[in-house]
């Protein structure tokens, strides 16, 4: 890789935005020596974790609002079912433009399961004991736009 101007590297770390812009000035002009590649390899790699951050809180959203569903039914509102419908939509949306988080969703469910049952007992003041000790629902049913528990 070669040397970045010092400029460069300062306005990557003190303007985002005004870097990211002059990137994609440089990389389309094909002056790749005044590229700053270590930051832009740094944001590429960023770009796959923020995905499987928002897939685990997406879940962990979704999940602790199919427990309060299932476990409070005299509750139930629109709301909850919005944001249910929500949770999903989102998911899709990123399974769609990124297919290769389908291994991940299932590498993650246990743990966003245990998350989503502590965040429904701690709204519901349910005992996290009274909810299933392993996930009670499919992936097909966590992800069908038509399932309610």
């Amino acid at each position: 890789m070669v040397s970045i101007p010092k400029t460069a590297t300062r306005l990557y770390d003190t303007d985002f935005l005004a870097w990211t812009q002059q990137t994609a000035e440089l990389i389309r002009a094909e002056k790749w020596d005044r590229v700053d590649w270590e930051a832009v390899v740094e944001e590429i790699e960023s770009l796959g974790r923020s995905d499987k951050r928002e897939l685990k809180s997406r879940l962990e959203i979704l999940l602790q609002h199919l427990l309060k569903w299932q476990y409070q039914p005299n509750l139930r509102s629109g709301y909850w079912q919005n944001t249910i419908t929500e949770q999903r939509n989102r998911i899709e949306d990123l399974l769609q433009d990124s297919p290769s988080l389908n291994p991940y969703l299932e590498e993650i469910l246990a743990e966003c399961y245990r998350r989503g049952k502590k965040l429904a007992s701690n709204e519901t003041g349910i005992s996290q004991n009274t909810f299933p000790a392993d996930l009670p629902y499919t992936v097909t049913q966590i992800l069908d736009m038509e399932f309610l528990p």
